[in-house]
């Protein structure tokens, strides 16, 4: 029986987990993925984490001897979360080294409280690489007006990069633009461009949650059926239309003169990566996300739900150029009905950094609690 999982890593492209939890590294969960399943990465997810500091034991005994050096709950998440993190670089190394540095890469971010702060952004970058101390790290840095600077500054310092809380092909040319002028600077002044690595993360699912949720007001707010339908037609279509549309862009960056002049020197391409791939729309085949956006040179990382499903039932094909004519042709519909793409893909950034910065109060909210327990 063949494993829809293996068959990705055939169509090149790269199955990475978003969820990092000592549960999973203790019980050997995650190097089963590894061997079984064909994980080649990992990104963490303060959400998940809060999980597991909550509902499992997996953190506590770690978590009392950060309490008895006096640590804050941000330092105790920082702790943890750097202990799993160069233990899962550990393990994912076996595959950074046999593909000279393509693959095997595990993720950790900076503080959303730093999304709008460059030089801060840019000393917790620094901070991170230097104390997890992993050629096979990522450090997440969101897209931000602030934040592509500090990617652009971070990479053009040897440091790997997640780009996250992409949602617009505009801010993705920014964010690739920051990655060819890095390998630029750092050719032009001789230093070694064969294993910088970046990847530019779509956040895909939430582009269809808001669209979705225009679409419906919208459709409640006219009479005429036909126009309803014309609505109707358009839900679930605007996250996979944006993220094949953004892989042309990718195509053609990568296939032109700037970056032929520095492939000799080993430079590789900024995959686009396919997050928040889980579907929240009970109505939408639950690996929608994953069937709709498979292609050369991409990575999906997924909650491990999402792995389960596509491993059971997930469909493999060449799917990231389908209907691309339509694709553009659903953008400039929804624009024609006062959904205008600009807007949405702001308003969609806006909100993943309050998203982020209330996942982490919620997260030192729970290790203030889980302190309090550990005490008694």
């Amino acid at each position: 029986m063949t494993n829809p999982l293996r068959e990705l890593e055939a169509l090149g492209q790269s199955v990475w987990l978003d969820d990092i939890d000592r549960g999973h590294l203790r019980s050997g969960l995650f190097e089963r993925l590894i061997n079984e399943e064909g994980l080649r990465g990992a990104t963490g997810n303060p959400t998940i984490f809060e999980h597991a500091i909550d509902h499992g034991t997996a953190y506590d005994e770690q978590m009392r001897q950060l309490i008895a050096q006096g640590k804050d709950a941000q330092a105790i998440y920082e702790t943890l979360a750097m202990t799993d993190v160069r233990q899962v670089a550990d393990l994912l190394r076996p595959i950074y080294d046999r593909t000279e540095g393509q693959d095997g890469f595990v993720s950790i971010e900076v503080s959303p409280y730093l999304a709008q702060d460059t030089e801060g952004t840019l000393a917790e970058v620094r901070r991170f690489w230097h104390t997890i101390d992993r050629p096979n790290l990522m450090v997440k840095i969101p897209s931000t007006p602030a934040g592509v600077p500090a990617i652009r500054q971070a990479l053009a310092s040897g440091i790997n990069i997640n780009i996250t809380l992409i949602f617009s092909i505009e801010n993705y040319l920014q964010v690739a633009e920051a990655y060819l002028g890095a390998l630029e600077e750092r050719m032009a002044t001789g230093k070694d461009i064969n294993r910088i690595a970046s990847v530019a993360s779509f956040f895909v699912s939430r582009v269809d949650v808001l669209t979705d949720k225009l679409l419906e007001d919208r459709i409640k707010a006219v009479g005429e059926a036909a126009q309803q339908q014309k609505l109707k037609a358009l839900e679930g279509k605007a996250a996979i239309a944006n993220a094949r549309l953004a892989y042309q862009e990718f195509k053609r960056l990568f296939s032109g003169p700037r970056f032929a002049a520095l492939s000799p020197r080993g430079a590789r391409v900024q995959r686009p990566l396919w997050a928040s791939t889980s579907t929240k729309n009970p109505a939408y085949r639950d690996v929608l996300y994953v069937e709709e956006l498979i292609g050369p040179d991409t990575v999906n990382t997924m909650p491990l739900t999402t792995i389960e499903s596509f491993h059971e039932h997930g469909r493999v094909r060449l799917s990231i150029e389908d209907q691309l004519r339509e694709a553009k042709a659903q953008l400039a519909t929804l624009a024609d009905v006062g959904i205008h793409y600009d807007q949405v893909t702001r308003q969609l950034q806006e909100e993943g950094v309050h998203k982020f910065i209330d996942s982490f109060q919620k997260l030192f909210h729970c290790i203030d609690n889980k302190r309090q327990a550990l005490q008694q």
